[in-house]
């Protein structure tokens, strides 16, 4: 092994270990026959999953509101059991909101109040990882972390999380003195005296976290609608919820398929024509929209998305197939954007799904959906509170606090090796980290901006980037601020209780929240979901065994042995169409990173609906290397956008880009000179 091993180079982390590359077909690869994800199945319909999973009349047992880390591990949990299932999501993709733009930390929990539900479920949570990995390989390390303490106040406060970690039941944790420490962590400021040191600490890419339970959970039958934002809930007298759900598609695609707003007189005949064309091909549509369960087909959903594929059909234009050629469809693509402000994204449009929200992609709703369901899980994040207002619920309210982060070059990534804390704030709590990532880059951050005081609100991506560069200058100060290659901003769901929400909801206990799940959410949330499984089950709720379930899943990236069978070419030479998997998996699509053809069509092919570029790059980091996507080195973006149009059969235009600038405090995606040396101005100003 490797000094400092990156997940894919010559091996993987797994089960939060490394596996060098000769030993991953023995752990790493699975049985195609005991996993989920390696059928290399048709791509989804557009922004739904391919399952209907509601029952004979048309309701669900259970819908799931928000698709971030918390719905994801809760959507997958319930997959376990015969329970029609649901799952909503108002952005693009899953994971779009504060999943997107988070450290990724599994916390071992020795930073929560005693007593807290972030006490209660943070250890249980961090002690799955290892073995959700192991079923759903999304890469986990578990390389620890370190409280450094720079002063004798700072030590006694390492004394009091140690006292409190041990109340919270984390194991292994100890304090370390300065000899140890500086063996642990050489590029550590010369200054720090000790630390509390936590062996269990892990950490993830919490996108592809999110994204590996989603894919598991639509696997075995839930279904996923993406592009759904909740607007109405109301009660039947049968005791059911009626949910009002707007889809909406993005300005571009609608452009593209030359269609203006329809009318619903429009689309409610198109879907009256797709029932006679169902009825009449029963047979053959029945067969591939069966029910993963009872092989049953619920009529109205499927004329509901017949309607719309009707209009797209009618209305829209003629897509191209896959003897389209790769390379028109690249020239056809244009360059990706990467300066401007075309795009920004602000604390709302975070709220629900940040750059892939309606507002933002400029988009139109072209269909209104009911689901009736007997329960409602409320994961909506920042959401969370509108949506529990829709019952006439107003007991908590939830207080967007943004956390901006800096990204680092891979070769930043060897200066740490545990991800290092400084002494937490009592108000701001972790403070500004230091932590190299899965796959070798070191992150900076985050700030902790509370959204509704205006200083906090109203900071400059100057003053924001000198915050973080200072902080993290006091715990590593040798990393280099001018091999910044990107810059994000997430917003924490904090709520007005000051501690996360997990309860039926007092206006109506059929409504589940499971809301203002900030920091160490996403190590809470496997233990999180279990409880929710309890509360579903203290309600009534029947959750026979699903006999189809699966609980592992195929990776979609490839480790790789340097250049070792790969093919790098210009668009054109290598490229395949779409049927040669050795082929595919030769042809080299993201320089930076190693991307291959195979392994986009791989994510194409899964469970989960994908149309963009940005969708692509979370699943196999297409464009997120150094050069991040730039036109000029290997034009990665325009080339996945092709190839994204080929495996859907559409227009090249009907597929999303990266956005820019999103939530980056940096003025242009590649970034010059001159703003290189304003960072390095301003880390030496720090």
């Amino acid at each position: 092994m490797t000094e400092h091993p990156q997940h894919g180079v010559k091996g993987v982390y797994y089960g939060g270990d490394w596996v060098d590359i000769e030993d991953c077909g023995k752990v790493f690869n699975v049985d195609e026959k005991q996993c989920s994800g390696c059928d290399f199945q048709a791509p989804c319909p557009r922004s739904r999953s391919r399952y209907i999973s509601c029952k004979n009349d048309g309701s669900y047992d259970v819908l799931i509101i928000g698709a971030g880390c918390i719905g994801a591990a809760i959507a997958r949990e319930l997959s376990r059991y015969k329970v029609h299932t649901c799952w909503v999501e108002a952005a693009d993709d899953v994971s779009q909101g504060a999943t997107k733009g988070n450290s990724g930390i599994v916390h071992a929990g020795y930073d929560d109040t005693p007593g807290t539900n972030r006490a209660k479920y943070c250890w249980p949570g961090n002690q799955m990882f290892a073995q959700l990995d192991k079923e759903l390989r999304f890469g986990y390390q578990k390389n620890g972390s370190l409280v450094v303490a720079f002063n004798e106040n700072d030590r006694k406060h390492l004394q009091e999380l140690l006292e409190r970690g041990t109340t919270n039941g984390v194991q292994n944790l100890r304090i370390v003195e300065k000899e140890e420490l500086f063996r642990l962590e050489p590029h550590l400021n010369p200054k720090a005296i000790a630390a509390l040191y936590s062996p269990d600490a892990g950490n993830v890419i919490p996108y592809e976290f999110a994204i590996a339970l989603a894919e598991n959970a639509v696997d075995n039958g839930v279904e996923l609608r993406i592009r759904r934002q909740v607007t109405e809930i109301e009660t039947t007298d049968k005791g059911l919820f009626r949910v009002k759900v707007d889809h909406w598609e993005p300005e571009h695609y609608m452009k593209t398929i030359g269609r203006a707003k329809v009318p619903d007189m429009l689309t409610n005949w198109l879907q009256i024509a797709a029932c006679v064309v169902l009825l009449h091909f029963a047979g053959g549509v029945a067969e591939l929209w069966s029910l993963p369960y009872d092989g049953q087909l619920h009529m109205a959903a499927v004329v509901q998305w017949l309607g719309f594929s009707l209009l797209i059909k009618f209305v829209g234009n003629k897509p191209v197939t896959k003897s389209t050629p790769v390379t028109s469809l690249i020239e056809k693509a244009g360059l990706p954007e990467g300066h401007g402000d075309k795009g920004k994204v602000d604390v709302e449009d975070m709220l629900v799904g940040g750059s892939g929200s309606q507002k933002v992609m400029s988009g139109e709703v072209v269909n209104t959906e009911w689901i009736r369901c007997k329960y409602i899980i409320n994961c909506a994040g920042g959401y969370s509170d509108k949506i529990a207002r829709m019952i006439g619920d107003e007991s908590f309210t939830i207080k967007p606090r943004l956390g901006d982060y800096i990204l680092l070059n891979r070769n930043q990534g060897k200066l740490v090796t545990r991800t290092l804390f400084p002494c937490p704030d009592p108000k701001l709590g972790k403070g500004v980290l230091v932590q190299t990532t899965l796959w070798g880059n070191l992150i900076l951050g985050p700030t902790a901006r509370d959204m509704h005081e205006e200083g906090a609100r109203t900071m400059s991506p100057a003053s924001i980037q000198e915050y973080i560069l200072s902080k993290c200058k006091l715990l590593v100060g040798d990393f280099d601020p001018t091999e910044t290659i990107h810059a994000f901003a997430g917003a924490r769901a904090k709520s007005s209780r000051g501690d996360w929400i997990i309860e039926p909801s007092e206006k109506n206990p059929n409504m589940i929240h499971v809301a203002g799940i900030d920091s160490p959410g996403l190590a809470g949330s496997p233990a999180i979901a279990l409880n929710v499984i309890e509360i579903l089950k203290n309600a009534g709720v029947k959750m026979d065994p699903n006999p189809i379930f699966k609980p592992n899943r195929a990776p979609i990236i490839i480790p790789k042995e340097g250049m070792k069978g790969l093919k790098f070419g210009p668009p054109g030479k290598n490229d395949s169409d779409g049927s040669n998997k050795d082929q595919m998996a030769q042809n080299v699509i993201c320089k930076c990173e190693k991307v291959t053809e195979l392994e986009v069509v791989t994510a194409m092919r899964r469970s989960l609906p994908i149309d963009s570029s940005q969708g692509i790059r979370k699943r196999t980091r297409a464009g997120m290397g150094h050069c991040q996507g730039d036109p000029n080195n290997y034009c990665c973006e325009a080339r996945v956008r092709a190839i994204i149009a080929r495996e859907n059969g559409v227009k090249i235009g009907e597929v999303g880009g990266r956005p820019w600038p999103a939530t980056s405090t940096l003025s242009e995606r590649w970034i010059g000179e001159a703003e290189k040396k304003q960072l390095l101005e301003r880390m030496k100003k720090a």
